[in-house]
């Protein structure tokens, strides 16, 4: 996997992957990898990531089951950002939704406006954060 030193990882060794759903196109989620996570992830065909807050490596649908195969991965023109195609296994957002970009910005009300339908009651999953 030589491959994978040719891109541009941050001062953190991470570098920024969007999950895009390999069938409708909608963007699922962003998260960030570093070499190993995304080893991994090309191993398994399942993807992994590394999580800046809890300084912890994971796979996404550990806990809830809502793994994400992998169909293919891209790299941008500066090979600093990923795009991974995948096929979704339930919800994508840790908080039941589909994709993690389920709030617009409605100007007319000047707030954040929640779409879609939660697929699984994050409660029930992850119990009391």
């Amino acid at each position: 996997m030589q491959g994978l030193d040719q891109l541009k990882y941050d001062a953190d060794g991470l570098i920024p992957a969007i999950v895009q759903d390999a069938d409708t196109g909608e963007v699922l989620m962003m998260a960030y990898m570093n070499k190993t996570s995304l080893a991994e992830s090309i191993r398994t065909g399942r993807t992994h990531f590394w999580s800046r807050s809890r300084r912890k490596y994971w796979m996404k649908g550990e806990s809830s089951g809502h793994v994400q195969e992998i169909r293919e991965i891209l790299v941008d023109c500066d090979a600093d950002t990923l795009l991974i195609r995948a096929k979704q296994h339930g919800a994508a957002c840790h908080e039941g939704y589909k994709t993690c970009f389920f709030r617009a910005y409605d100007a007319a009300e000047g707030q954040w406006q929640t779409q879609g339908t939660r697929l699984f009651d994050p409660q029930q999953v992850y119990g009391s954060k």
